[in-house]
C-alpha cells in the first residue's frame, strides 16, 4: 500500500476554557482570605487596576462590565464598592457604621509575642542546669525526636547513631530531661510518663503505682469492679485513686503545641429584621478596585506594541472586575436560596434543618450544580445561631412515618442533645436512642445509623461514657 498526502475537512464541537473563564471559575471557589490575596496580587501586577484612597475617588455610577464592553468610559465607571452594594437586602445607609480608630503609638510587632516551643523551653532549662556540652548535644537530639504530645519517638540505639555517646549516657540524659518542666517529657509510654510524675510528686502508694503500671487499659475501659476486687478496696477508695490520677498530665507536650486556632471571617451575614431574614455580603476589608485614570489617558497616545500591552492589561482588568461582580452575585443568590429552603433552621436552630441537595438550589437560581458546589466551598455565613460553612446546609434525608423527611444534621443535633442530657450512670445505648427517635419523632433510623452519626460527632460508645462515681 502506497503512502500519500490527503486533505480532509472535519466538523466537530469542543469546549475550550479560555484563561479568562478559568480565572472566573477560580474566583468562585476561593475563600474570602484567598480572594483578598488574589485581588491584592492583581493590583500589584496590573497597572490599569487602582485602589482609591478616599471615598471621593470612587465613581458614583456603576456599569456591569462584559467582554464586549471594554470601552474606555464604561471601564472607568466600574467600581468595586457598588458591586458589593447591589447585593444587600438593605440599603447602604442602614449598614453604615463608624470606622474603627486603630491603636496609635505601637507597632504591630510590639503587640505580638511568639509562643515558646517545647524544644526551646526544655533547651533553655538544660543550659541553665549543670548539663555538660556533650549532654546538651545528646539532649538536643532527644528533643528533636519528641512528638507534639511530648513522647520520645526514637530509641536509645537510634540516638547513639546520631551522636557520639554510650547507651548509659543517653539514658542518663533522657532521665534528667524527663524531670524538667513539663515533668514526664521524653517518656516512651503513657505509663512511664505518669510514673515519672508520681515519682516527682512523691506518690508512692503501691496500689496507685500498680494501677498505672499494670491496669491503665482497665481504667480506660471503666473496668472498676474487677480492680476493686483485686486490690480488696471499696469503690470509694478506688475513686480516691482515680481523682489523684486525674491531677496528672498524660500529654505533657500539648501545652506547647504549635497548632493555632483558625479564625473564620464570614463571607455573608444573615440576620432577622421584623419577619424577614436579611442577607448582606461581608465587604469589610475587600479592596475597592477601579481603573487607573493615568494609564487610561496614556493609552490614547500609545501605538504599536505599547498599545497592544495597554489593551491586554485593560481587558484583563475589565474581566477581573466582571468576574468579581459575578462571584458576589452568585454568592448572594445561593445564600438567598439557602435561606428560603432552610428557613426553619434560621428560625429555630439546627434541629429544624431540612434535607437539601445542590441540585435543588441550582434549579432554584437557574445555575449549574458545579457552580453551586464551587461557590459554597470554603465560604461561611454568620447566622442568628452561629457561624456555619455553606456546605453545612446540604445534608441527606431520613424518612418519617408520615411520608415526609428530616435532615441528617437535625438528627445528629438531637442525638447530641439526648446524650448531653442522659444519666451518666445509665448512658443511652445506640439501640435505645434509635427507639426514642422512632417513638418521639417517627424517624425511621437503624441502630448502625445512630452509631455512624455518634461516631461523626466524636462521641464514645455508651460503655465508655458510663461513669460509676
Amino acid at each position: 500500500m502506497g503512502l500519500e498526502l490527503r486533505q480532509q475537512l472535519k466538523l466537530s464541537q469542543q469546549l475550550v476554557m479560555t484563561p479568562q473563564l478559568q480565572q472566573a471559575i477560580k474566583l468562585l471557589q476561593l475563600s474570602r482570605l484567598e480572594l483578598l490575596e488574589t485581588v491584592q496580587q492583581e493590583l500589584m501586577e496590573n497597572p490599569f487596576l487602582d485602589e482609591p484612597e478616599t471615598e471621593a475617588d470612587v465613581s458614583e455610577s456603576t456599569e456591569k462590565i462584559t467582554e464586549s464592553q471594554a470601552e474606555e468610559e464604561l471601564v472607568r465607571n466600574a467600581d468595586w464598592e457598588n458591586y458589593l452594594g447591589e447585593f444587600s437586602s438593605t440599603s447602604k445607609q442602614s449598614n453604615s457604621r463608624d470606622s474603627e480608630i486603630p491603636e496609635e503609638g505601637l507597632s504591630f510587632e510590639a503587640r505580638l509575642a511568639s509562643k515558646p516551643t517545647l524544644e526551646g523551653h526544655v533547651n533553655w532549662q538544660m543550659r541553665l542546669s549543670n548539663f555538660t556540652d556533650n549532654e546538651i548535644a545528646i539532649g538536643e537530639i532527644v528533643l528533636g525526636n519528641i512528638d507534639v504530645n511530648g513522647y520520645l519517638q526514637a530509641s536509645a540505639e537510634e540516638i547513639i547513631s546520631m551522636v557520639q555517646a554510650t547507651e548509659a549516657e543517653v539514658e542518663s540524659v533522657i532521665k534528667r530531661i524527663q524531670r524538667l518542666d513539663p515533668v514526664g517529657i521524653a517518656a516512651r509510654t503513657p505509663q512511664e510518663c505518669l510514673l515519672i510524675q508520681m515519682d516527682v510528686l512523691g506518690y508512692d502508694d503501691p496500689i496507685l503505682v500498680s494501677l498505672v503500671r499494670d491496669h491503665l487499659e482497665d481504667l480506660e475501659k471503666n473496668r472498676y469492679k474487677p480492680l476493686a476486687r483485686k486490690f480488696k478496696i471499696s469503690m470509694d477508695e478506688l475513686k480516691g485513686y482515680l481523682d489523684l490520677l486525674q491531677t496528672l498530665d498524660p500529654l505533657p507536650g500539648t501545652n506547647f503545641s504549635s497548632s493555632e486556632p483558625h479564625y473564620v471571617s464570614p463571607d455573608v451575614h444573615v440576620y432577622k429584621y421584623d419577619d424577614e431574614f436579611v442577607v448582606i455580603l461581608n465587604e469589610d476589608g475587600l479592596p475597592r478596585i477601579q481603573m487607573n485614570e493615568f494609564y487610561m489617558e496614556s493609552m490614547k497616545g500609545s501605538a504599536g506594541k505599547e498599545k497592544e500591552y495597554f489593551q491586554e492589561k485593560m481587558r484583563s482588568a475589565a474581566w477581573l472586575m466582571k468576574s468579581l461582580y459575578q462571584r458576589q452575585r452568585t454568592l448572594y443568590k445561593v445564600v438567598e436560596s439557602i435561606v428560603r429552603f432552610q428557613r426553619g433552621f434560621f428560625e429555630n436552630g439546627v434541629t429544624k434543618l431540612n434535607p437539601l441537595i445542590l441540585k435543588e438550589v441550582a434549579e432554584d437560581i437557574e445555575m449549574h450544580e458545579s457552580t453551586v458546589s464551587r461557590i459554597t466551598t470554603s465560604k461561611y455565613v454568620s447566622t442568628p445561631h452561629g457561624i456555619f460553612e455553606l456546605k453545612f446546609f446540604f445534608n441527606s434525608a431520613l424518612d418519617i412515618n408520615d411520608g415526609s423527611q428530616v435532615g441528617s444534621e437535625s438528627v445528629k443535633a438531637l442525638i447530641k442533645k439526648m446524650i448531653a442530657e442522659e444519666d451518666t450512670k445509665k448512658p443511652l445505648s445506640d439501640e435505645l436512642i434509635g427507639e426514642i427517635l422512632k417513638k418521639n419523632l417517627d424517624v425511621n433510623i437503624a441502630r448502625r445509623t445512630v452509631a455512624k452519626y455518634r461516631s461523626a460527632l466524636n462521641i464514645p460508645s455508651s460503655s465508655k461514657r458510663k461513669q460509676y462515681f
